[in-house]
């Protein structure tokens, strides 16, 4: 299973990164565990200075923007 942070203040940027990455992880049959962080000095200690950031497996993969569904894919496929 990968454990998947969505970085960000909880905005519909925040809400909606969230959402895609669950509906591509069901699409795929991928197991995930999404989880929102909201807390500002967690978010600035993965280094993040615009969000929404994606952090796989404690590794930043993406920051300042909706991913797109092919990112996505990929992440969760690697």
């Amino acid at each position: 299973m990968k454990n998947i942070k969505v970085l960000g203040s909880g905005c519909a940027k925040c809400t909606k990164t969230a959402e895609l990455i669950e509906q591509r992880a069901t699409e795929l049959g991928v197991a995930v565990s999404v989880a929102k962080e909201t807390d500002a000095q967690v978010i600035m200690a993965y280094g993040v200075m615009r969000t929404p950031a994606v952090v796989i497996d404690e590794q930043l993969v993406h920051s300042g923007s909706i991913p797109t569904a092919n990112d996505v894919a990929g992440w969760l496929q690697g």
